[in-house]
């Protein structure tokens, strides 16, 4: 589903931890942001423990983190699944200001949340510097195509229209999740990983309050991890 992906090179793999990592680590802010109801929390959990499970809306944002190993380097994701409730809304900027990576993210099979996509859109340009930030148009639910009302060219237009990349998923399924991170991954390091002032270098830090450093509640408020 989606656009053609770029070609992985050998040697890249997803990991939930961060042991027989490379020497250098990098940090990347990954926020996703959508309407309520469009399967953020559910990519979330894919992305970071491969699994589904049914969410209640988040409250505020919720965090998590996955590491993904590229040829010559590693990328620790600091993923930000933030709440699509509009009471929520003023807040979200907070969230994702900084993010290197911003998935927009929509149900197939509800066209108004591909409308509100495009609010995000234009909310999102205002925060960034162009050349900062790789966004990507996540057409979510793709196992509900029998009730399709957002067809696969009409994502992929808005996303060459407005210079994003695009992939329709599946959390339910885990369709094309691990296809859509490592996807990112490269793309971000292609953008930003060498750049001055581009990724950081992650190092490990105290965590405060938590009993594991790689946990993520989707009921959870928004809480401060690393660095």
């Amino acid at each position: 589903m989606g656009e053609n992906l770029p070609r992985v090179p050998r040697g890249s793999q997803l990991h939930s931890d961060t042991l027989s990592r490379p020497v250098r680590t990098l940090r990347v802010k990954m926020v996703l942001l959508g309407s309520s109801g469009v399967g953020k929390s559910s990519l979330a959990m894919r992305f970071g423990k491969d699994e589904f499970r049914n969410t209640s809306p988040t409250v505020g944002c919720a965090y998590l983190t996955r590491v993904v190993h590229l040829s010559n380097v590693t990328l620790r994701f600091e993923i930000w699944d933030t709440a699509g409730q509009e009471k929520y809304h003023s807040v979200t900027p907070l969230y994702y200001r900084g993010a290197h990576a911003a998935l927009l993210v929509y149900d197939i099979s509800q066209r108004e949340t591909f409308i509100r996509a495009q609010v995000w859109l234009k909310e999102l340009e205002n925060q960034y510097t162009p050349g900062s930030t790789v966004i990507w148009l996540v057409g979510n639910k793709g196992d509900l195509v029998e009730d399709r009302q957002v067809s696969v060219q009409e994502g992929q237009s808005l996303a060459n229209d407005r210079g994003l990349s695009f992939m329709e998923t599946s959390a339910l399924s885990g369709e094309q999740i691990s296809e859509l991170l490592l996807a990112v991954a490269h793309r971000v390091y292609e953008c930003m990983g060498e750049q001055q002032g581009g990724l950081s270098d992650w190092q490990e830090t105290p965590l405060v309050d938590l009993h594991h450093k790689d946990t993520f509640s989707p009921f959870a408020s928004c809480c401060k991890v690393g660095p």
